[in-house]
């Protein structure tokens, strides 16, 4: 019979306690929560949401604790239906001080507007694959960019602060995988344009770990960590991990959407955005401080999840709501709750 020393084994137990430590420090002591439910999460939806709804689900969601919530997107209600009451969401959300709503704005006459009401915070996005850029605004990366320069120039002139999004930074639907550096390129030129944050979409969620961390190496090499962000969907249940992944490099913003409100166009009936609450409880597990509430966030999943009529993709939202069940139905003598 192989026997194993008790030397031995404590030697593997400091190593890997040594190697525990070390990846602890590795990870951030906090994490900013850029929730985008409302805005990302919405627009998809394809029965009109009122607006009254919007609005009670935007205050609902700044009572959890979240510091930024994107709100609405000043597009064409033409192509984006949804987003047609952006100027009266903005007029009647009750601001809370120390939340910041930001709004996309693609173009020059949608940040007037939402300027007009209130917005101080803004958003642009362009996509690091050529022929994404090119399916869906008919133009290539750079013409895309050109595009927002008038954006960030007028931001700039009113004090508003602009964040940019790089969409397919690790797959495209029609080019397949995504070269790095073409991520990092189109990081740093929105970064010159005057984006104080680049948030880094894998706007397929075909991303794994391994294509995940090369991808951020690419990218951290020509633009401060401090300046970027994640925005991982979850296609191919791979958003926690990739989010994992890049704690461990150093990233400390993370987008998300509660209740995994969203989709993905191009994989029909998979999931989208990551659910918040899914990784609140990572990152509290993680001993990670968010200031979210996470009780409190649940329950807003569970309330906008039932004014949509649609299933909650949050599964820690899902395992809360049968704890409760059940220790509602311990609490009335074993009789199910009404």
């Amino acid at each position: 019979m192989f026997r194993v020393s008790p030397a031995c084994v404590g030697q593997t137990a400091s190593r890997l306690s040594s190697t525990a430590a070390r990846r602890r420090l590795t990870t951030p002591a906090a994490v900013r929560i850029v929730e985008v439910g409302p805005r990302d999460g919405l627009q998809n939806e394809k029965n009109l949401v009122p607006t009254e709804s919007k609005v009670a689900f935007i205050d609902s969601l700044a009572e959890t604790g979240l510091k930024s919530i994107e709100a609405t997107a000043f597009v064409s209600a033409k192509w984006v239906p949804q987003m047609g009451d952006n100027e009266e969401v903005m007029r009647r959300i009750k601001r809370k001080d120390g939340v910041s709503y930001p709004v996309l704005t693609p173009n020059l006459q949608g940040f007037q507007k939402a300027v007009a009401v209130g917005a101080t915070e803004v958003a642009i996005f362009g996509a690091a694959s050529e022929a994404f850029s090119k399916k869906n605004i008919n133009c290539t990366i750079a013409e895309s960019l050109e595009r927002f320069r008038p954006v960030t120039e007028a931001a700039k002139k009113e004090g508003v602060k602009v964040r940019g999004y790089v969409s397919c930074v690790v797959g495209c639907p029609y080019e397949g995988p995504i070269d790095p550096k073409k991520v990092a390129e189109v990081s740093v030129k929105l970064l010159e344009m005057g984006c104080y944050e680049i948030s880094l979409g894998d706007t397929i969620g075909i991303g794994s770990p391994g294509s995940f961390k090369k991808m951020l190496h690419a990218v951290k090499a020509a633009v401060p960590v401090e300046k970027l962000a994640v925005h991982c969907h979850d296609t191919y249940g791979q958003a926690l991990a990739n989010i994992l992944v890049s704690l461990d490099e150093d990233i400390s913003v993370v987008d998300s959407s509660v209740a995994g409100l969203g989709g993905c166009p191009y994989a029909q009936g998979a999931t989208g955005n990551v659910a918040t609450e899914d990784v609140v409880y990572m990152l509290h597990g993680l001993g990670i401080k968010t200031g979210v509430d996470l009780d409190a966030l649940c329950r807003v999943g569970e309330s906008i999840s039932n004014i949509l009529m649609r299933r909650n993709n949050s599964r820690v939202s899902l395992a809360t709501a049968q704890q409760r069940r059940m220790q509602d139905q311990q609490r009335s003598g074993g009789k199910p709750a009404a």
